[in-house]
């Protein structure tokens, strides 16, 4: 059996997945928190009840607006992998975070783009200087 390398493009993500958020009211929680409006997407983030779950979780939707299945696929798989990427250093424990995608935007947005998208989305929800 030969160990799994990671390519020398795709940087390794913390060793912890991130929570997917699944249940419709925890998206309708996350919509009525702080949000952060960004170019290639809609960030939206709640600071979660003590004891009401842990680690940092996160959603994605895309409407019927963002275009076919097959762009809105698209932009839930990029919007996915920026979360891998950028979440586990950049996220807070006992965060939720939803990525909401945009028409004409989100699925053909550059990917490096979308990344400093995000990290200035988690800058300006959680205060931090930058």
């Amino acid at each position: 059996m030969h160990a799994k390398t990671a390519a020398p493009d795709r940087p390794e993500a913390a060793s912890f997945p991130l929570t997917v958020l699944a249940k419709r009211a925890d998206f309708l929680r996350a919509a009525r928190a702080r949000r952060v409006p960004c170019e290639g997407f809609l960030l939206q983030a709640r600071q979660r009840a003590e004891g009401e779950a842990e680690g940092i979780r996160v959603g994605f939707t895309c409407s019927k607006k963002v275009g076919n299945a097959v762009a809105r696929n698209r932009a839930k798989r990029r919007l996915r992998e920026i979360a891998r990427l950028i979440l586990p250093g950049m996220g807070r424990d006992g965060w939720d975070y939803v990525l909401v995608g945009r028409p004409e935007q989100t699925a053909w947005r550059d990917l490096a783009a979308l990344q400093d998208d995000l990290r200035r989305a988690l800058r300006k929800v959680h205060g931090d200087a930058k």
